[in-house]
């Protein structure tokens, strides 16, 4: 939602994220705690919480946050059970995303990972532009295992490689997600990728192939972030990730008739 440009209303909102509770997702990346003024589109975020139905869901709810305050806020929420920190390898995002250095932000992740724990919630860090980026930064696969291992030092046990505009090739992403499952093994690492559909399966496939078993996703592919400055790239589609894994027999059985309810919302919000 949050690259949406059109307003979506917050009992929409509330609508929408429960049927999707409803699914048997794993987790449900719901909203975030980040300043109104940079993502507008997030400012109901609190007000969604309070109506969201996790007593008859098994789904667990993420949050995104940028800064401690945003960490604080949701740390405080009981239904919220995971934080996400977006951690770019590309210094030129990361000033756009959150408007700090590399370094800064390491040492603000380090303060994020902290409140975490003392509030019992798992931390998600996404490694933004892990498969690159259209800025000219430098870029390797190595700089990714790099800080893919300095955060699992502090003690983060997920991390998410963020094809955040979808530039990766499948290559780079069986390249760099094997090796990065390979130098940190203490960790649980996912792929939050974006892409056309032309190379949607390739992606898949290449991420699967290299061991990763979470993946990110967005009904009807929706999506993107606003905050890269590039045309957006949708997320990659649920609905065709669903598809390629219970052909490959690895998904649990998920409530269809939820799913179908929720598609049809999405068809009614995102128009």
């Amino acid at each position: 939602m949050q690259g949406w440009t059109a307003m979506i209303a917050t009992e929409k909102k509330i609508e929408y994220l429960n049927q999707l509770l409803q699914v048997g997702f794993d987790t449900l990346d719901f909203g975030s705690f980040v300043s109104p003024k940079a993502i507008p589109q997030m400012a109901d975020t609190r007000e969604v919480l309070s109506e969201l139905n996790t007593d008859t869901s098994e789904t667990q709810l993420l949050a995104i946050v940028a800064n401690k305050r945003g960490a604080l806020d949701a740390a405080s929420f009981s239904k919220i059970d995971f934080l996400g920190f977006p951690f770019s390898v590309s210094p030129t995002f990361q000033m756009k995303n959150t408007n700090s250095t590399i370094e800064d932000s390491f040492e603000l992740l380090k303060e994020i990972n902290d409140i975490s724990k003392d509030s019992n919630k798992q931390l998600v860090v996404y490694l933004s532009m892990g498969f690159g980026n259209p800025y000219g930064d430098l870029f390797s696969e190595q700089l990714v295992i790099d800080w893919g291992q300095k955060i699992a030092d502090l003690g983060v046990g997920i991390i998410s490689i963020a094809d955040t505009v979808g530039m990766a090739t499948p290559d780079q992403v069986s390249s760099i997600s094997a090796g990065l499952i390979k130098a940190v093994p203490q960790a649980e690492i996912g792929v939050h990728l974006h892409s056309t559909p032309q190379v949607w399966k390739e992606k898949l496939a290449a991420a699967y192939g290299a061991g990763v078993r979470r993946f990110d996703g967005a009904l009807k592919g929706i999506g993107g972030c606003p905050m890269s400055g590039n045309e957006l790239v949708g997320n990659m589609n649920t609905e065709w990730m669903i598809d390629y894994f219970e052909e490959l027999g690895s998904l649990k059985p998920l409530n269809k008739s939820a799913l179908a309810q929720s598609l049809n919302l999405a068809n009614q919000i995102f128009i």
